[in-house]
């Protein structure tokens, strides 16, 4: 089971795949620059393709947002192509096309980000083109109303017909009482048929601005052109104020949560999260190093303990997974989860999982076993360096998360260090009760006649 694939927004990798992929003996490169305006540039020269991967990362998310518009940081990734005051509703697709490219922008809780893969040749274009929305954008109200009705159609589409989708929404409804984290990245469904064009237009305004946003570009360039391009087209920009950033903390958890949700599906589901720390401290921090690894022996491949012991071994299961992302800008958890194989229930499902984190907090793990997730996860990133995209997405996650992208040498040398006795404590510590919360899915009979929803038009990713 693949529990990123309930994460808002793009999937992401965790500190391993971010930190692994980035080493490089090559240290000066990336190259980066700051503008006088608070834009800063990264700029990673890979010259094996005659491709370039351009991306604008701006520093707001779904977790900026305040009851009552939720979903606005979503639906404005979505109106970033509809027109600005040079360019008309859909142009901006059409030249990336044009040019033998593709484009697409993703919105999670902590960022929101719009990405051009382009022949190294239009790369000026699309620093232009960026630049341009990043100041001309033009909010239509009837652009606007089509475009939200594609995003509410794009939330039934995706989560209220998602039975997994819905247990997860809930699940993190349930986990997180005050921090933003409660809140879909889509948005309610309520806030969203109550939107109007100028919760856009205020969104932008107070967010899009060159001192809250970077600019990464990793392929078959020039780092010097570059800086150039991007100071042409940027520099004229003048420093916005931005809104102080008030993030209610989660108060401590105190007990057990556990919730059912009921959806028409096949088989039940079930997700458990515990609140734990992420990474504040890059150098002094161990604990979100060692979870790292703990998900990785759990979950991090094919022959880990989870797919080996649940799904192979007793087929409790029939898909089982563990995910911590210790990189983001707000709370962590680490999650378990899977579906019960026929005739086992989702009690004993629960057991199962909780028991193979016992089982590491009581015993341990072996020398052989740290060192083979650590191995097989170098591996595994050495292959993705083969991806532009992949490479630009490491960096401006880092950025975005509140590290810097120099930081990746030291956190690989972490990683590495992870001991076996750091990876028992951290099952000892923190799997308890209290900090426990659990979702299950209670399947409901499926209607044999009901036909899927047609994908909307306009939906991007």
């Amino acid at each position: 089971m693949d529990l990123r694939r309930f994460s808002n927004g793009i999937a992401l990798c965790g500190l391993l795949a971010a930190t692994l992929l980035l080493a490089s003996p090559a240290r000066a490169n990336p190259y980066e620059m700051k503008l006088d305006n608070g834009l800063r540039v990264i700029v990673k020269e890979d010259h094996r393709a005659p491709v370039a991967m351009h991306m604008v990362w701006y520093r707001v998310g779904a977790m900026d947002e305040t009851d009552g518009t939720t979903g606005v940081a979503h639906l404005l990734e979505h109106l970033m192509f509809k027109g600005t005051k040079t360019l008309k509703a859909g142009e901006f697709n059409k030249i990336v096309a044009g040019l033998g490219g593709s484009d697409n922008a993703f919105t999670s809780h902590d960022y929101t980000a719009y990405f051009q893969r382009v022949p190294a040749v239009a790369l000026p274009r699309m620093i232009k083109l960026e630049a341009d929305r990043m100041r001309n954008l033009l909010i239509d109200k009837d652009e606007f109303e089509r475009e939200l009705k594609v995003v509410m159609e794009e939330r039934r589409l995706r989560t209220d017909d998602q039975p997994q989708a819905q247990v997860y929404e809930q699940l993190m409804a349930t986990t997180f009482n005050a921090h933003p984290y409660r809140r879909p990245v889509i948005g309610w469904m309520n806030d969203l048929e109550n939107l109007r064009p100028e919760d856009a237009r205020a969104w932008y305004h107070r967010w899009y601005a060159p001192n809250n946003a970077y600019v990464v570009v990793v392929g078959d360039v020039d780092h010097k052109q570059v800086f150039d391009l991007v100071k042409k087209a940027y520099g004229g920009m003048k420093v916005e104020p931005l809104p102080v950033r008030k993030i209610t903390a989660e108060p401590p958890q105190t007990g057990e949560r556990r919730i059912v949700v009921k959806a028409p599906a096949e088989l039940p589901q079930l997700l458990m999260a515990w609140k734990v720390p992420h990474l504040k401290d890059v150098e002094h921090d161990r604990e979100p190093y060692a979870l790292e690894v703990l998900a990785g022996i759990l979950d991090g491949h094919a022959a880990s303990r989870l797919p080996r012991n649940l799904v192979r071994g007793s087929q409790i299961a029939t898909e089982v997974g563990a995910n911590y992302d210790s990189t983001s800008r707000g709370e962590a958890t680490f999650m378990l989860g899977g579906t019960p194989a026929r005739g086992k229930s989702v009690a004993e499902l629960e057991a199962a999982l909780r028991a193979e984190v016992r089982r590491i907090a009581d015993e341990g793990v072996s020398a052989e076993e740290l060192e083979r997730i650590k191995t097989l996860t170098v591996a595994s990133q050495i292959y993705k360096r083969d991806s532009t995209y992949v490479q630009a997405m490491e960096i401006g996650r880092l950025e975005a998360a509140g590290y810097r992208w120099q930081d990746e040498d030291l956190m690989l040398d972490k990683v590495r260090s992870v001991t076996a006795e750091e990876v028992q404590s951290v099952a000892r510590k923190y799997f308890g009760d209290d900090t426990l919360n659990v979702a299950v899915l209670d399947p409901q009979p499926v209607d044999p006649n009901a036909k899927p929803r047609p994908r909307p038009a306009g939906l991007r990713h």
